[in-house]
């Protein structure tokens, strides 16, 4: 990658999100670079892409790992497991990694960086053992170089657990406490307060760790995304800053970036309708976590929902988890096709020929199950009240798990 290039990719990473500290972290990536003489890489504990320095096109100097790195700012799980793999989680000196030539990976050196014990990222050094034994004397220079970024890296992630607690109480806290953050925040997010701004709820978020920083991502890691916290027995909340009030993308990339973490394994998103000032914030999140469950409760949508379309679940997600006395022996288990059945059907608005096609059978086998469904609920599907009560009855159920 020529000098032009990297300038290029530089200004695009600060265009997207990445803020704080970053030319910090740049200058010290370079000074390792000149320590060792070698083309290195800076990136967080989850292999996140923070820092790089110039690689020459020339040189044939990247693998198909750094290459990626650094035009996705980010690694593959299966890469970050095979690095792990050599122990670079609990080191605290210089790891060799060797090449592995049928992969097209090249050797590296890997520096983690830590501060008081806990690593926060790593610096990667190509090298086919090129340094060899000459480097030894200067790894202990650059282990300094390392210590100094995890000072930094863990007082962001400080300072991203201290908002987070800020932005916590804005969200579901109450009365001075609840003012207290919002005056906090606004002094923190300065111009940007003033909206407009998203609200994004991405659930389940793992939170098994005493560590708070560990259970937030960067917030420069998160495209647009202003702060971070994780609610207890919801979610994970982010609040994003949006170019435009009706144009949601920049929310639906948070949301698509926060998916990618491990700590939200087979999660789902939630997008709340965008606010203009703080102080509606706790509305959005109402709306951001009804979404998330929304997208839970139907998979077929996607794995990210916008409160503005989600239809009757605006209503039900208002509701207690309450099943009417008719429609409770239809949502017994040995009757899930049955339910299946007149969900489908009523989605279709009764139109039979539609329903039986949706769920490729016969439209007399589709009468069939209705008439069943009529005995077993006591309710005359000819009937609208009839129609609306089983269905919210059994969009209630899929949305609470029944």
């Amino acid at each position: 990658m020529s000098d032009s290039s990297y300038r290029c990719m530089r200004e695009v990473s600060e265009n997207d999100g990445v803020r704080g500290d970053y030319g910090e972290y740049q200058e010290l990536v370079d000074e390792v670079s000149a320590l060792l003489g070698a083309p290195a890489t800076l990136e967080d504990r989850n292999f996140r892409l923070i820092a790089f320095c110039a690689h020459e096109s020339d040189t044939g100097a990247m693998d198909t790992i750094r290459t990626r790195s650094i035009l996705t700012r980010r690694s593959t799980a299966d890469v970050r497991a095979w690095f792990e793999g050599f122990g670079i989680a609990h080191a605290h000196a210089p790891i060799r990694i060797p090449a592995d030539p049928e992969a097209g990976i090249r050797g590296r050196i890997c520096l983690p960086v830590r501060h008081a014990g806990v690593v926060y990222g790593y610096i990667w050094l190509l090298d086919d053992n090129d340094m060899a034994e000459q480097a030894e004397p200067v790894l202990g220079a650059a282990m300094t170089v390392a210590a100094r970024i995890g000072t930094l890296l863990a007082r962001e992630a400080r300072a991203g657990a201290d908002l987070g607690r800020e932005l916590l109480s804005l969200l579901t806290g109450a009365g001075e406490r609840r003012d207290a953050a919002e005056s906090v925040l606004c002094e923190e997010f300065g111009p940007a307060a003033n909206g407009p701004l998203a609200v994004v709820c991405v659930a389940p978020w793992e939170t098994t760790t005493e560590d708070e920083s560990e259970v937030l991502p960067a917030v420069r890691t998160i495209p647009g995304a202003a702060a971070l916290t994780a609610v207890p027995s919801t979610g994970l909340a982010a609040v994003v800053r949006l170019r435009a009030a009706g144009v949601l993308t920049p929310a639906r990339t948070a949301a698509n970036r926060l998916l990618e973490s491990a700590r939200a394994q087979g999660g789902v998103a939630g997008i709340g309708q965008p606010r203009h000032g703080l102080a509606e914030l706790a509305d959005a999140w109402r709306e951001a976590s009804a979404a998330a469950r929304a997208a839970r409760a139907q998979p077929a949508s996607g794995r990210i929902a916008e409160w503005s379309a989600i239809g009757p679940y605006r209503l039900l997600t208002a509701l207690p988890p309450v099943t009417d006395p008719a429609v409770a022996p239809l949502l017994a288990s040995a009757h899930v096709e049955l339910a299946h059945t007149a969900e489908v059907f009523l989605d279709c608005a009764g139109q039979a020929s539609q329903a039986a096609a949706a769920l490729a059978i016969h439209r007399q086998t589709l009468y069939y199950r209705l008439s069943r469904v009529e005995r077993i609920t006591g309710l005359d599907l000819d009937r609208g009240e009839d129609r609306l009560l089983l269905h919210m009855s059994l969009k209630s159920a899929r949305l609470h798990g029944g």
